[in-house]
């Protein structure tokens, strides 16, 4: 199959490319950029093969992100945890004064909505970086790069990479450890895209619009004492942690700024 015109690139075609057609992509994302096309492998993602492209472009490695019409957020109405987890959180979490009574309440505060959303096929920075200005001077510092900040979606899209389920990895946690301990734990290898995203509580990465954090509360629950689920928590893929997002774009910005961190974005034209 011959490789889709990058700008009309989409989730689902991506799928369907043999690696042949795939490779071809990603020579034409890398040229596209004036980057290096440093790697395709292929990965198996969601009961199929996956193609996972990392193009290298001043000495910042990116991962292609096929976009279009894709589905983000979470379902939490329809979630089904284990009796097992449920336990854990109304005993180590919600009797202990962390969180809502109910799980699922605590959830939907939490997490955006599943919804279906256009996205772009875009490059993303495997790694996240630390915030070295004010956060509203973001934006700007990386335009004069030629970067940008990720969007909500486009982050929800990226890491989750069309995974329906709580965290990228599937809905269940361990529960005998919290993340910071757990460094051989689900969250610790990099996703189907390559990125490595979502894996440390004490990292919360930016976005493009305000009020909207992911991929950790600064090490809040953990500090905090909130319990082996409300540990997990931030880590889910659609968590757009609030409460550290209130506090970050409230009074506490300076409080908070060592744990920020940006995941810039290479847009393809």
């Amino acid at each position: 199959m011959a490789p889709e015109p990058l700008a009309t690139l989409t989730f689902a075609a991506w799928r369907r490319l043999d690696l042949a057609a795939a490779s071809r992509v990603a020579a034409q994302a890398a040229a596209a950029v004036g980057g290096r096309l440093d790697r395709v492998e292929t990965v198996q993602h969601l009961g199929g093969p996956l193609h996972r492209v990392l193009v290298e472009r001043d000495e910042r490695m990116f991962a292609l992100i096929p976009g279009g019409r894709v589905t983000v957020g979470f379902d939490v109405a329809g979630w089904r945890p284990s009796a097992e987890l449920l336990a854990c959180y109304r005993e180590e979490s919600a009797a202990q004064g962390f969180g809502d009574e109910d799980l699922h309440t605590e959830l939907a505060r939490r997490l955006s909505p599943r919804r279906t959303v256009t996205v772009p096929t875009l490059l993303m920075a495997v790694l996240d970086e630390p915030v070295e200005e004010e956060v509203d001077e973001m934006p700007a510092v990386l335009a004069g790069e030629g970067l940008r900040l990720p969007t909500s979606d486009e982050w929800e899209h990226a890491c989750g990479a069309g995974a329906r389920t709580l965290f990228r990895w599937g809905d269940e946690l361990p529960l005998d450890r919290i993340p910071v301990e757990d460094g051989t734990g689900p969250q610790a290898g990099r996703n189907a895209f390559g990125l490595r995203i979502a894996h440390d509580t004490y990292t919360s990465e930016i976005t493009s619009e305000p009020g909207v954090v992911y991929g950790g509360d600064g090490g809040e629950s953990v500090c905090g004492g909130y319990g082996p689920v409300l540990a997990w928590l931030p880590l889910a893929t659609a968590n757009r942690n609030p409460d550290l997002a209130a506090f970050l774009y409230g009074e506490g910005a300076d409080d908070a700024a060592d744990s920020l961190s940006v995941r810039p974005v290479l847009d393809l034209r």
